[in-house]
């Protein structure tokens, strides 16, 4: 415990002292950065293989290729984000002027999951560095590989009292949350995520929550069966499932079902082979423990297709499941494996209120050419953010990505990553002696009245 207050305390030290106000210093850190990363590429190859199994294709561009693409927008565009800006003021304050001046929150914690363990720590990262915060990042230690070499790079680049990585498992994350940070963000489940934000209202951080849920799938009767087949396989079954804005349920019209069924197995097949089981570019599941709870789930539906795992290989064929029990596990919790339960529906409105009555998804998708559906769904359906006519590609759109109730609170990526890790300070600047006296006391019934016509 002694250790951590010293680490948090440093770098608060080197906060107060302005390092990190300084647009340029902020900018060089990130070159810095994205040097080492692409130094270090094969070795990050090397980690994320030993970790999750994953090809060198799929570490690219679900993790590194992501990361160097927030460093090259924050590098391109965090001087403009930084600056203040001018603000309208309104007609009771004349004459003045109002700035909106950028402030960076301090000292930020950053918490990351095992399943994407290189993008998820160091994208926020990127994001809390831009904003002119010193950072503290607690890896997984699920991703002992990745985590290691997350702490090598991190002291490759920067001085320990700008930012450090502290491994360790979750003795260490709730000996973190005891600590006092300016500000907290976190990634992974919602029963952790609480945690965290009980642990910041003991000191009231802001926090930042990128949990997860059931995000379901709605193909409609319009769809294009052919390129949803295609898209849903693969935002399904990339990362082994392991995906918290996978599709985990698939809503198909009843009149496409067989033909979208029937397409998605042939993408499978053409995808991961006769034997996804031996396929090396197929991920595996992160540990035992996960596999068992993955396979206590095919219990609950009909098998269409897949359904084999091996325990020493640590993976699960991708799975399709028909008519899944609405009391299973299945259906009552985050899958986070490659197992996809379908359900029927007959009219969109059915399929809206089979959303509705669960909580709030992280991740919604639509495949339609119907504008009328899409309105519907978008206009009905609360979630985090999603596609239509495609999965998980929002995440690599440079839009704003979080969630919603259950799902998490706060934004990421791009503009949105630099704003949550920044307070935006309003100040206004008045100019001259003149007022409206009306607003001073003694008041009357006059005075109101003016300054009822003065604010309309």
């Amino acid at each position: 415990m002694e250790s951590y207050v010293q680490t948090v305390e440093s770098k608060r030290t080197f906060f107060q002292e302005g390092h990190t106000r300084n647009v340029n210093f902020r900018i060089g850190a990130l070159s810095a950065l994205a040097s080492v990363l692409q130094e270090n590429e094969q070795g990050v190859y090397e980690a994320l293989a030993a970790d999750m199994g994953k090809s060198s294709l799929e570490t690219y561009e679900t993790e590194l290729g992501m990361v160097l693409h927030e460093i090259r927008h924050m590098v391109r565009y965090g001087a403009k984000y930084a600056r203040a800006r001018r603000k309208s003021t309104s007609l009771l304050t004349w004459p003045s002027s109002g700035k909106l001046y950028t402030d960076p929150y301090g000292v930020a914690l950053i918490i990351s999951p095992w399943n994407y363990p290189l993008y998820l720590s160091l994208a926020p990262a990127v994001a809390a560095i831009a904003a002119g915060n010193c950072v503290v990042l607690k890896p997984s230690e699920m991703a002992p590989h990745t985590s290691a070499l997350l702490a090598k790079i991190i002291d490759e680049c920067f001085e320990p009292r700008f930012i450090s990585v502290e491994q360790g498992g979750a003795e260490a994350a709730q000996a973190l949350l005891e600590q006092r940070f300016d500000y907290i963000f976190y990634t992974g489940s919602t029963r952790v995520g609480k945690i965290v934000m009980e642990k910041a209202a003991a000191y009231l951080t802001p926090v930042t929550l990128e949990l997860g849920g059931k995000s379901p799938c709605i193909v409609d009767d319009t769809a294009d069966l052919a390129a949803a087949a295609r898209r849903i396989t693969w935002g399904k079954f990339l990362n082994g499932g392991q995906t918290c804005v996978a599709p985990d349920y698939l809503l198909v019209h009843s009149q496409v079902r067989e033909p979208l069924l029937r397409l998605m197995k042939a993408e499978i097949l053409r995808m991961y082979g006769e034997n996804p089981l031996s396929n090396p570019d197929y991920p595996r599941i992160v540990n035992r423990d996960h596999l068992g709870r993955l396979t206590g789930m095919l219990t609950g539906g009909e098998l269409y297709c897949g359904g084999c795992w091996d325990l020493d290989l640590l993976k699960l064929e991708p799975t399709i499941l028909l008519n899944p029990s609405p009391d299973s596990g299945l259906m009552r919790d985050e899958i986070f494996g490659p197992i996809l339960p379908v359900l029927e529906f007959e009219d969109i409105q059915e399929a809206i209120d089979e959303i509705n009555t669960r909580e709030h998804p992280l991740a919604l998708y639509l495949f339609t050419n119907n504008p009328r559906d899409r309105k519907k769904v978008m206009q009905q359906v609360p979630f985090g953010g999603g596609c239509v006519n495609d999965t998980i590609m929002h995440l690599m759109s440079g839009l704003p990505f979080g969630g919603v109730g259950q799902s998490g609170m706060g934004r990421s990526m791009g503009r949105a990553g630099f704003d949550t890790f920044t307070h935006y300070k309003g100040v206004l600047r008045r100019r001259g002696r003149w007022d409206i006296k009306q607003k001073f006391p003694p008041y009357s019934e006059k005075n109101l009245n003016l300054i009822k016509k003065v604010l309309k």
